[in-house]
């Protein structure tokens, strides 16, 4: 499964990307090096940033279609077993912790604007940021949907399986999640060892969230709103999508940026642990009884 949903990523999923890339190169053949150089940078295609976000999120959706095709004839399971083992999927988990994500980085941006203001700019101010946010609301679930399903549901439930306990599958899924991402043209800005650990305590949050809440609704909220907020408010020269977003960051701090992933993700969780009464936090080292 967990190859078969790659393989299709970069295939089926690629297509579109393809067909546009094939035909903007036919008219100017230099389009070709310079991807292969900034294989990021979809702007030598011409095209609007909406589109290209379109196209950079299409191999998601193809992903996760391909996950709920295969899950029972490869599994014998239902898409929804992989949710939260059962046969209602919590959409009111999903939109609160979205909103409470979305909130606590709200939050955070305006606390940086206020200490560093010199750090970001003004960047798109348009009725342009509209037809983004409509796109991101639209797109961006399904991206942040199929990491959720694949790592934090599949994975984490499969590796649970194996050992009997919870702590192994939510470390082995952080460092997985962070490796998966070590393509980003962030990793290759500001190092390997500089970025992993971002990617690692993501995990961790997202991780902890669905052994306590029973289930990858939150998580999935979670990660959606956070990666619509990005493209909608807030976007610097790094980020692995380039939209048009309200601000852009002149120079990110990693290190700064972790120290307030870290807060942000402990507040998180105490705020949904007091919202869905979530039990005892030592339910993560217990052993798991099959």
């Amino acid at each position: 499964m967990f190859v078969t949903v790659f393989l299709v990523s970069n295939s089926i999923g690629a297509i579109p990307l393809i067909i546009v890339m094939v035909v903007r190169s036919l008219s100017d053949p230099s389009v070709m090096s310079h991807l292969a150089a900034h294989p990021n940078d979809l702007s030598v295609l011409g095209l609007d940033k909406n589109v290209s976000l379109i196209l950079m999120l299409f191999p998601f959706i193809a992903s996760l279609v391909a996950f709920i095709l295969l899950v029972k004839p490869l599994n014998g399971r239902k898409i929804k077993t992989i949710i939260n083992g059962t046969s209602v999927i919590r959409w009111n988990h999903f939109f609160i912790s979205g909103f409470v994500w979305l909130l606590l980085s709200m939050v955070y941006l305006f606390v940086y604007l206020k200490a560093d203001p010199s750090n970001f700019v003004l960047n798109n101010a348009t009725l342009s940021l509209v037809v983004l946010t409509i796109v991101s609301l639209a797109f961006i679930p399904f991206q942040a949907a199929f990491e959720e399903v694949l790592f934090r549901g599949y994975l984490m439930q499969g590796f649970a399986v194996m050992v009997r306990n919870r702590w192994f599958p939510l470390i082995m899924t952080s460092v997985m999640f962070g490796l998966m991402h070590s393509l980003n043209p962030e990793v290759k800005d500001y190092g390997f060892l500089t970025m992993m650990p971002q990617y690692f305590v993501f995990g961790l949050v997202f991780g902890i969230t669905t052994i306590l809440d029973d289930g990858i609704e939150a998580s999935m909220g979670a990660h959606a709103a956070n990666n619509i907020f990005l493209c909608v408010m807030v976007t610097n020269r790094s980020s692995a999508l380039q939209t048009d977003a309200l601000f852009t960051q002149l120079k990110m701090v990693p290190w700064t940026e972790l120290a307030g992933l870290a807060m942000s993700g402990v507040l998180f969780i105490f705020i949904l642990s007091k919202i869905f009464r979530w039990g005892k936090f030592s339910l993560i080292f217990e052993k798991i009884h099959i």
